[in-house]
């Protein structure tokens, strides 16, 4: 059995595998917005691709794209990084941590925060997270059905904290109440908000206005899971500028491509059009996850764990994987292996939220071949 991908989305190598082409396959691996990107994407993307951006190098300080980020917060540009996704990002987040001392990393979680401290030689030691029983969705009346934030369990000891909110695999909204605390402990917080903005009600639990008064705190986000543009790379990082500066000396030149660049300035540029865009993204994360949440619970054999996010884990009274191969070849559907996920096994899977019609044809398919099993 080949070894799990640390990330969703590899498209061309499944494709290779299964004979078909990668636009036959419905990819719920990666959690990514299913519509879109919206036109103000796309008409940037053509200005830019015939324009100037694709014959000039970019602006190797990024001060438009900064200006449209920091904007959108109401922070100083000089507070904003700009970076090739938010992956590129956590390698300069970990340099940092490395030399701070030992980082504490919540398990089961995300595989590129060890792959970005082993650049460095980092430490870390594993917090196991409490994985909760199948739950309903919160739903009151007159409320976007969703799950309530929760209090961050009390971390061991250590210099340096990753916290992912919500946290990836399992989808856990931590509050900023039980977050905050954290700051006086640890010499350096780094936080993953890069579904955040997904999350109806979301920005509320944001740290990203504590940044100006606590220099031990790094906020990183990501554009590409709320837009649909993730073959354009484009994150950013949140933190005091003497940090952000440090970085930008360790770093390659150019490390945003000028299309990126481009679209992220027309995206940003209009705020009003943002939070319209941000709204239409929530609505649907907690539609579709209120549908899913309730479909999967009445298949046999599996169980969902509750998650604010767009995307739902389910564990497995016995191995998933042999329903994950089907899924595949017979169905060309596409679920995430969570074995890179340490503290998960072959019993789990990630299933990213898709359009409405996909989603039925994923439920569709989980009926078919769990009853046939």
């Amino acid at each position: 059995m080949p070894p799990p991908e640390r990330h969703g989305g590899n498209l061309a190598t499944t494709a290779e595998r299964l004979g078909c082409r990668p636009s036959q396959l419905l990819d719920a691996s990666a959690s990514l917005v299913p519509f879109g990107p919206p036109w103000a994407v796309r008409w940037q993307l053509l200005r830019a691709a015939f324009g100037a951006q694709a014959r000039v190098y970019p602006d190797r300080d990024y001060a438009a794209l900064r200006a449209a980020l920091a904007g959108f917060h109401g922070l100083s540009p000089d507070a904003v990084l700009p970076g090739n996704g938010a992956a590129e990002l956590f390698t300069w987040a970990a340099r940092d941590a490395a030399a701070a001392g030992v980082s504490v990393l919540p398990q089961p979680g995300f595989a590129d925060y060890p792959r970005a401290l082993a650049c460095w030689a980092g430490a870390w030691r594993a917090q196991p997270l409490p994985l909760q029983p199948a739950l309903q969705p919160v739903v009151q009346p007159g409320v976007q059905p969703g799950v309530q934030p929760q209090q961050f369990p009390a971390p061991p000891a250590g210099e340096v904290l990753w916290i992912t909110n919500p946290h990836n695999p399992t989808g856990q909204l931590w509050s900023r109440a039980s977050l905050e605390p954290l700051l006086e402990r640890f010499a350096l917080v780094i936080v993953d908000e890069a579904f955040l903005p997904l999350v109806p009600a979301g920005e509320d639990q944001s740290l990203i206005p504590l940044v100006a008064a606590q220099p031990n705190l790094v906020v990183i986000r990501s554009l590409t899971k709320l837009y649909g543009i993730a073959g354009l790379r484009l994150g950013y990082a949140v933190a005091q500028p003497q940090r952000l500066r440090r970085w930008g000396c360790w770093r390659d030149p150019w490390p945003v491509n000028g299309l990126a660049a481009a679209v992220g300035e027309g995206l940003l540029g209009d705020p009003a059009a943002c939070r319209r865009w941000g709204c239409r993204v929530q609505r649907w994360t907690a539609r579709e996850g209120a549908w899913l949440q309730q479909q999967l619970a009445q298949l046999p054999g599996i169980s969902p764990l509750p998650s604010a996010a767009n995307f739902l884990l389910i564990r497995g009274e016995t191995s998933l994987l042999p329903l994950r191969e089907r899924l595949e070849r017979r169905h060309h559907i596409l679920l995430r292996d969570c074995r890179s996920f340490d503290g998960l096994g072959p019993n789990w899977l990630r299933i990213g939220y898709q359009s409405h019609q996909h989603n039925r044809r994923i439920i569709g398919a989980l009926r078919q071949e769990l009853a046939e099993r």
